[in-house]
């Protein structure tokens, strides 16, 4: 490894980082190395999910910003599917948990258990699901709020408290959680204070009347589910991670970032609006957004992108609004226009 690897400078050209700032990574990858890789782990997915393009944008800038998704749709749209598929084309480790109402916190998190050793018996920290790089919780408002509280800790802290212990969750880590918003019997809907934890709420539609003949010759007539290589290695995962927050974004475009956020504690149509975690969130995603696109600057355009997901499970619209049939996108798309 080079001890001057590449890196993105104020004004977005490559720099060299010094001592500790180094980014770990196993090979000598520029820039845009790096960024291609990530463009192929987009490629890799799409072998198995057809078309949500946007969907899949949205979920890649996601990891780079070391950041947890909601993604929420009707049943039967792929949700799980596509989180499989990026898991396989990166080289993560990967675990589903079906929520249930008797999920029990043990459940996701591990629980202390009897082993018999050589010296006699002692009690040993089973491990959970939750120590994954990628965890999918599938069906989250299907879990009691017990359950859901553990999983609080881990996306916030990255780390798991058990009979008094703490331990560390794999790095990188990521929740990825699916929710069904048409069948509410026997839910239980996420409290503010757990969305907010989520950098973004992804909504996947049905897909176009092509897109969806494709999907049913590959996999109603096809031999197999297509096979995704893995393209992005760990460590060069965490090295991207890294460059996201380096690209450089202007003063002009950042204070209308945060000008956009703030509007929506003001709006009569809104009742509670989003608080400065939204703001680092939508600036962060919009810098995720850029590297993506292969450009080492944002644009405003980025932050128009990344605001509906960012922000519409951070907003409660009041009474009047939701009375006139408005949706949280349709008041952040108005503020974007004013």
């Amino acid at each position: 490894m080079s001890d001057n690897p590449d890196r993105l400078g104020d004004d977005g050209q490559q720099t060299a980082v010094d001592g500790d700032a180094a980014v770990p990574t196993d090979d000598d990858l520029s820039i845009e190395e790096l960024q291609a890789s990530v463009g192929a782990v987009r490629d890799e997915v799409g072998k198995r999910i057809i078309g949500q393009h946007d969907v899949v944008e949205r979920l890649l800038v996601c990891v780079l910003c070391d950041g947890n998704a909601l993604l929420e749709s009707n049943p039967g749209l792929g949700k799980t599917t596509l989180v499989r598929a990026l898991s396989d084309a990166t080289d993560l480790g990967f675990s589903r948990v079906q929520n249930t109402p008797d999920l029990m916190p043990s459940d996701i998190t591990g629980t202390e258990i009897i082993r018999e050793t050589p010296e006699g018996r002692d009690f040993v920290f089973e491990r959970g699901p939750i120590f994954a790089n990628v965890v999918l919780a599938d069906e989250i408002n299907r879990a009691t709020p017990k359950t859901q509280a553990a999983l609080l800790e881990a996306m916030q802290e990255k780390q798991v408290t058990a009979a008094g212990e703490t331990y560390e969750l794999p790095d990188p880590f990521f929740v990825l959680a699916t929710q069904n918003p048409i069948d509410q019997g026997g839910t239980y809907p996420l409290p503010e204070a757990q969305t907010d934890r989520f950098l973004m709420k992804i909504l996947v539609d049905y897909p176009e009347f092509d897109e969806e003949r494709t999907i049913v010759k590959q996999y109603a007539e096809g031999a197999a589910s297509p096979d995704v290589e893995r393209v992005l290695p760990r460590t060069h995962l965490l090295a991207a991670q890294r460059l996201v927050r380096q690209v450089p974004i202007s003063d002009d475009i950042r204070d209308r970032a945060i000008e956009l956020v703030r509007s929506t504690r003001e709006d009569e149509q809104v009742e509670f609006g989003a608080s400065p975690r939204a703001s680092m969130a939508l600036v962060l995603a919009a810098k995720a957004r850029a590297f993506v696109h292969g450009r080492t600057h944002v644009s405003w355009e980025d932050v128009v992108e990344m605001a509906p997901p960012v922000i519409r499970h951070r907003v409660i619209l009041d009474f009047r609004a939701e009375r006139e049939g408005l949706s949280p996108d349709d008041v952040i798309h108005r503020l974007l226009n004013e």
